[in-house]
């Protein structure tokens, strides 16, 4: 019996697997193209650095209208709900303080509301667990939500100082910056969260720099109904000397770093 290469009278041979393979995996291979889809395309711009900015900035705006509107400064003068009582409510207070600082509520206005309906010692703690929870709110969503869009914008040399500073040294930077009285928590917590500083540095650095003014503002609380008493007393002049301490400093600052330019 002939194969089918005499049969045909030709001399070509049947090729095999192997070489099939081989040249299967020479031949260059045909990129596919693939499709770019509107969902693709929506993501990518949802997810831009410009975009999420304008969601923090949106966040922001609609937690200061909501402080408008609800008015938690309305403690001072109503009290405490009389359902809550003790640690429970110095808890439901911490969590509160936390958001109101995040939307730009002043803290020692919280603080004086602290001292006021928990006295002097659970006051603080709640104050301190607040203050704690509010930068790292802040700081989380200025880190995701407005690092990748302000971080470029870094260009000045003051700016590219601080950054610097805050980066390399976060934890040192951070609690002078909680124990200078002449600094915004927020702008604080922001700024910190577009740096390179980490999270746990800025948290620890923000509980233990807290402390001293955190105190005098909840002991004034306390004891604003007797403004004669001494603890009031060294309460607000623990709040006065280093707010006007701090004023001086800036002032001189200023004043030499006017004179440098001028020499310029």
């Amino acid at each position: 019996m002939l194969d089918a290469t005499t049969r045909s009278g030709g001399t070509a041979t049947a090729a095999s697997p192997a070489a099939v393979t081989e040249l299967a995996l020479a031949a260059p291979a045909v990129p596919v193209p693939t499709p770019v889809g509107l969902a693709a395309r929506c993501s990518r711009v949802l997810l831009s650095p410009w975009s999420r900015l304008s969601l923090l900035v949106a966040l922001l705006v609609g937690a200061g209208a909501a402080v408008l509107l609800f008015e938690p400064q309305r403690l001072l003068a109503d009290g405490w709900p009389p359902q809550l009582g003790g640690a429970a409510a110095a808890l439901v207070f911490a969590a509160a303080y936390g958001l109101c600082t995040v939307a730009f509520v002043p803290r020692p206005l919280l603080n004086l509301a602290a001292g006021a309906l928990f006295g002097s010692q659970l006051g603080l703690g709640a104050a301190l667990g607040g203050t704690v929870l509010g930068a790292g709110i802040s700081f989380a969503l200025g880190r995701v939500l407005g690092q990748d869009a302000l971080r470029p914008l870094l260009r000045g040399r003051w700016l590219k100082a601080a950054d610097g500073q805050l980066s390399r040294h976060g934890f040192r930077s951070m609690l002078a910056v909680r124990l200078f009285p002449g600094v915004p928590f927020a702008a604080a917590n922001y700024c910190a969260a577009v740096s390179r500083m980490g999270y746990v540095p800025f948290l620890l650095a923000t509980a233990l720099g807290s402390v001293p003014n955190t105190a005098a503002y909840a002991v004034a609380g306390a004891r604003a109904s007797a403004p004669t008493s001494p603890a009031f007393l060294i309460a607000m002049a623990a709040i006065a000397v280093p707010a006007l301490a701090g004023a001086v400093v800036a002032w001189r600052k200023r004043h030499h770093l006017r004179r440098r330019q001028d020499t310029i």
